[in-house]
């Protein structure tokens, strides 16, 4: 059975409010530009990586204790390595900010190696409206909690999609584990 799983409490509201701090002074990359993605239609989001931030190893350090545990408990993957950094995306309102259903299998040299796609809610939930977070195993519809510092776990193979952002900024976390390719 396909599952998801989720961490309410992954980083407290505090630990929310230290890496969006950190995020505020770092350059923005426009997600549509990032990558082979060429379609304005598929996803309207800013980028910032983790890797390029000052002061914040405790984040990876938090995730890989996150994904470990989370591993050993429910997906049991072979699980190698991180070989992307953690990014923080930004959906804005005012920009028609979403990104419409999607894997993240990954291509070129990381095609089949994303293994786990884990999210973590940063933004306050009610300083937005729409921008939820649904994943779809088994053709139907579960939607993330966007409670502050949740995470979410998923196979990365999983479709899923951030809805059109209605009102306000949804910020969230996004790293991927990686591991030898499915079979």
């Amino acid at each position: 059975m396909i599952r998801t799983h989720a961490i309410p409490d992954a980083f407290s509201p505090a630990e929310c409010e230290r890496l969006l701090a950190v995020v505020a002074e770092a350059p923005a990359n426009d997600a549509r530009l990032v990558g082979r993605q060429t379609d304005h239609n598929q996803r309207r989001a800013s980028l910032v990586w983790v890797e390029d931030l000052d002061e914040v190893d405790w984040v990876m350090d938090r995730i890989v204790t996150l994904v470990a545990e989370a591993n050993r408990t429910v997906f049991d993957f072979s699980l190698t390595e991180f070989a992307e950094s953690a990014q923080v995306a930004s959906y804005d309102a005012d920009v028609g900010g979403h990104f419409d259903w999607h894997s993240d299998i990954g291509d070129g040299r990381l095609a089949g190696r994303r293994k786990l796609t884990m999210v973590v809610q940063l933004s306050d939930p009610a300083s937005y409206e729409g921008g939820m977070l649904e994943i779809m195993p088994s053709g139907h519809v579960i939607a993330a909690s966007n409670a502050r510092g949740a995470a979410v776990l998923f196979p990365s193979y999983l479709l899923h999609r951030v809805t059109p952002i209605t009102r306000g900024q949804r910020q969230s976390l996004t790293i991927w584990a990686h591991g030898p390719a499915f079979r």
